[in-house]
């Protein structure tokens, strides 16, 4: 069991660190490091980079909550398995 529970805890830190890692890129990168490149290119009328800025950030930080929450069920769902097979 204790040999589960560092794998568990392994395998989420690797999710959470992708997450917050696609996260920072696009909040931090598209909104501030990258932003006049990304202006060149409008859609709708408006400067990409403005858009990552105001809205992309956020639309992109629900999306990977909702990434997370279904990495964790299939996670929790394996290893719950792995337990009742114990």
């Amino acid at each position: 069991m204790h040999g589960d529970g560092k794998r568990y805890w392994h395998t989420n830190l690797k999710y959470l660190t992708a997450i917050l890692s696609v996260w920072f890129l696009v909040s931090f990168g598209c909104g501030i490091l990258w932003v006049e490149q990304l202006n060149q290119i409008r859609i709708g009328g408006f400067q990409l980079g403005f858009w990552f800025a105001q809205q992309g950030s956020i639309y992109t930080f629900v999306v990977l909550i909702l990434v997370y929450v279904g990495l964790m069920n299939r996670l929790d769902a394996q290893y719950r398995a792995e337990e009742a097979d114990s």
